[in-house]
């Protein structure tokens, strides 16, 4: 069965102003039985988006309107496709009871949602940063870090606090895209081998029941060019019988598919 477990919707500051049907049919053009819209929730009470624009997730003045309209357009198309009704939720270190809040409040809303490090706390100047912005905003994160390799050490740290992360019983049990950190790596290459990091965050995975997004959106990306996480990961997270839940990441309808061609398509 066919599905897409990772879209975005107009509701993203940073996606186009695509309908809810533009990617409902869409969807159902490609084939596909089942899809989650998961917006990226407002962030976490307090703190501050420090990505030049500000736009990296819904408003939460907005969240109901869009909860209403999902769940609206879900019930539109029950006959044809299931839709799902999501978030991606962003794990900020620091930031651990605004989230079990904002989930213990909204969380029932939901039927499906993913958990995703966008954002790193600089361990020298506890600043945070988003690591996926922009070549530029990447760049900066090195010389500030001092070596590529501390803002993947520090991003993979990250990751295996969100997998630990007590979040409460709404916390997400999908793992989103967690090879971002790659997102720039044919500009900036790193000289450090992660594989015995990244092999111990999968064992934590499976320890936790957990999911990964399987996603296909670094593909297109110009200085990534492979799905996150890439094929050997996907081999890995196999062998431990860690389900896999094709995203495309869409930030537009014509994005629904993206990576596909590509990936090792697995239906757990």
């Amino acid at each position: 069965m066919k599905k897409d477990g990772h879209i975005h919707t107009p509701y993203c500051p940073h996606g186009t102003k695509d309908s809810l049907k533009q990617y409902v049919e869409q969807a159902i053009a490609l084939g596909y039985h089942e899809m989650t819209f998961t917006e990226h929730a407002p962030l976490p009470k307090g703190f501050i988006d420090t990505t030049p624009t500000q736009d990296s997730s819904i408003a939460m003045e907005n969240l109901p309107f869009y909860l209403k309209q999902v769940h609206s357009i879900k019930k539109e198309y029950e006959k044809i496709i299931k839709i799902n009704v999501g978030l991606e939720i962003d794990y900020i270190e620091g930031f651990e009871p605004e989230i079990k809040e904002f989930l213990d409040e909204w969380g029932h809303f939901l039927d499906d949602s993913i958990l995703s490090v966008h954002f790193l706390k600089n361990p020298l100047s506890n600043h945070y940063d988003c690591v996926d912005y922009s070549p530029e905003l990447f760049g900066k994160m090195v010389e500030q870090y001092g070596e590529i390799s501390k803002v993947y050490d520090c991003y993979y740290q990250t990751l295996l606090k969100s997998i630990h992360a007590d979040l409460g019983p709404a916390k997400p049990k999908r793992i989103g895209h967690m090879t971002l950190i790659h997102k720039f790596q044919h500009l900036f290459p790193v000289d450090r081998d992660f594989q015995a990091v990244i092999l111990n965050i999968l064992d934590e995975v499976k320890k936790n029941g957990y999911e990964l997004d399987y996603n296909g959106a670094g593909v297109n990306k110009p200085y990534c060019k492979e799905p996150y996480p890439p094929k050997w990961i996907v081999e890995e997270a196999m062998k431990r019988d860690i389900p896999l839940v094709y995203g495309s990441d869409a930030h537009q309808a014509k994005d629904l598919g993206q990576g596909c061609n590509i990936m090792l398509w697995n239906d757990r």
